[in-house]
């Protein structure tokens, strides 16, 4: 998170990672995770697809796309929400950039 001051105005500019401006440990996996949850929905809304239609053309249960719609996503794993997506016909490609933390590369060149 950045702090910009500008006269009485505060702007406060996030990572792109709500969870990790939260100040969450596991905050990549959980916006990955967000993010799949995200196109599942999107997905289900495109085709108009009730949770109950999902579970009959994929084979995943109505109470899972029931949590993925709630943002209920503490069951789920990143390659289990990337099944959900191949069922529906999807196809995903993952992109991986690994850069130090702030705090982790301070200590490394000390």
């Amino acid at each position: 998170m950045t702090k910009i001051h500008e006269g009485d105005i505060e702007l406060v500019r996030g990572s792109g990672n709500v969870f990790r401006d939260l100040g969450r440990a596991d905050a990549d996996v959980q916006q990955a995770k967000a993010l799949l949850a995200a196109r599942i929905i999107g997905i289900l809304d495109e085709a108009r697809l009730s949770t109950r239609k999902a579970e009959a053309r994929t084979g995943v249960s109505h109470a899972d796309f029931t949590r993925i719609r709630n943002a209920q996503l503490g069951r789920f794993t990143i390659d289990r929400l990337m099944i959900v997506l191949n069922k529906l016909g999807q196809r995903v490609e993952v992109h991986v950039s690994i850069q130090p933390t702030e705090e982790v590369g301070a200590q490394v060149h000390r």
